[in-house]
């Protein structure tokens, strides 16, 4: 069972996420297939005044290219809005975390960098405190692994091997905050998020989980909460080609005893 979480969490949150690439907001499928929708700063500016809990703002290229998250980018993004900014993208070190945080991000992300040196979440928990850091775990489900599903790496390009799950259980161990585990077989397809995944990893850690990957209707929304026992909901295709705003998101969610911020 999860402890008794601060205030902020015990509401379900919506967070839009923005998946950058060279400075531009795209959207794929797979992680793959990738289309330009605009100015990243522009788009997180438009969901904060809509009502999003949070934004997630990770550079999806970074670790594949070898080169740390874009401060700039990061910069004009967090001047625009008013509420909490995960970044995330090339975060190898804690001087990386400190330069996304003076840059105006809330919480940093780290993905492979953990994977590669897990003891980063302890010293990075222990200088900037647990609250401010978010593991992002994308996974593919692979049956050969206890729970199925496999974690990878550098962007979704390299298997790892390792069981997702325990993978998950050990981050939150280390000091992770946050989970943010991303089915990659869902991803952009809008047919639902991995239900089994998130409720595993959800089941397996006492932090907050945010499911990602795959939302399409209102009803998936609910359906991470409610079977997938997640925390909050990350949201991409479904917001940023308008098929739902964020008020429309929340009001179905409180019409289903969700308990949402207004």
């Amino acid at each position: 069972m999860k402890e008794e979480l601060p205030s902020q969490y015990r509401y379900r949150r919506i967070i839009p996420c923005l998946d950058v690439k060279d400075g531009r907001l795209v959207k794929g499928v797979n992680f793959v297939r990738l289309r330009d929708l605009g100015d990243p700063a522009e788009t997180a500016a438009a969901y904060s005044g809509a009502g999003a809990d949070e934004l997630v703002f990770l550079d999806i290229t970074a670790t594949v290219e070898g080169r740390k998250t874009t401060l700039e980018t990061v910069r004009l993004t967090a001047e625009r809005v008013s509420i909490p900014l995960t970044v995330g993208g090339g975060v190898r070190e804690n001087s990386d975390i400190e330069k996304l945080l003076a840059a105006g991000a809330s919480r940093v992300s780290i993905n492979t960098a953990a994977l590669n040196r897990p003891a980063l979440l302890q010293e990075a928990a222990g200088v900037f405190g647990r609250e401010r850091i978010v593991v992002a775990i994308d996974t593919r489900k692979n049956r050969e692994l206890p729970s199925g599903f496999e974690v990878m790496a550098a962007g979704g390009t390299k298997p790892t091997g390792r069981d997702a799950v325990e993978w998950a259980r050990e981050a939150a161990g280390r000091g992770a905050g946050t989970i943010l585990p991303t089915s990659m077989d869902a991803d952009g397809t809008r047919a639902g998020y991995d239900l089994p995944m998130t409720r595993a990893v959800a089941e397996a850690v006492e932090v907050p989980v945010i499911a990602s990957g795959g939302a399409g209707t209102l009803e998936h929304l609910y359906e991470a909460i409610e079977i997938g026992r997640a925390d909050a909901v990350l949201v991409a295709s479904i917001a940023h080609f308008g098929t739902f705003t964020i008020r429309e998101m929340k009001g179905y969610l409180a019409q289903r005893g969700i308990p949402v911020r207004k």
